[in-house]
């Protein structure tokens, strides 16, 4: 399966803003956009100058990177997304947006049982977690409300697990997922509403994008 192997760091500093991608490392001063805070590259500082005149294409461009970005996937599997999304009743944006929440990776991200999606993507793929008591290692399952997340038993003597349940208190649970520390488990409680979901995404744009 393709996927992004390069430093992360430069994505945030691409797009202008913190994506949060390396979970804590990005609240510190190690962080690479606090001392690097424009575009990557031998002319990164003259391209941040060149932002005021972008036209309302890159503008729409960039939004559907920063959006690609801070979920972790690729142009082929967003189009995908996008694709679902329209076939759907509601707005076609918001749709999106939930179908990105809804992925498993991003479940296990949200319900804390891993610092940043890139780990939880991780966690899936070597097995560690179960789907409904189904053992699964495909990070883009779409889940559905009712479905029942969870750290495998054979998995919890691993040194990771030992003591997550200490690690996953501190973060905070959308109002969408439903979490249990002791069994390491949660579920999906229902959609995520629009408000529930990051603000600094504006979907508008990445529909009008495709829309061209």
């Amino acid at each position: 399966m393709a996927r992004y192997t390069e430093s992360v760091c430069k994505l945030c500093r691409r797009e202008g803003e913190k994506l949060f991608l390396k979970g804590e490392r990005c609240f510190t001063p190690k962080c690479a956009f606090e001392r690097r805070p424009y575009p990557p590259g031998q002319h990164g500082i003259a391209s941040q100058r060149r932002r005021s005149r972008e036209s309302d294409y890159n503008i729409q461009l960039r939004m559907k990177q920063k959006a690609r970005r801070i979920y972790g996937v690729l142009e082929k599997q967003f189009r995908r997304y996008f694709e679902m999304a329209v076939r759907e009743r509601g707005l076609t944006g918001e749709n999106l947006l939930q179908i990105m929440e809804s992925r498993l990776d991003n479940v296990v991200f949200r319900l804390g049982f891993a610092a940043n999606r890139a780990q939880a993507r991780q966690l899936v793929s070597h097995g560690h977690i179960m789907v409904d008591n189904r053992k699964t290692n495909i990070p883009s399952m779409v889940l559905k409300p009712g479905n029942v997340v969870a750290v495998r038993e054979e998995s919890r003597d691993n040194s990771f697990f030992q003591d997550l349940a200490d690690r996953a208190e501190s973060a905070t649970v959308p109002l969408w997922l439903e979490r249990d520390l002791k069994n390491l488990s949660g579920r999906m409680l229902r959609l995520p509403e629009r408000g529930e979901i990051d603000g600094n995404l504006n979907e508008q744009l990445i529909v009008e994008y495709y829309s061209r």
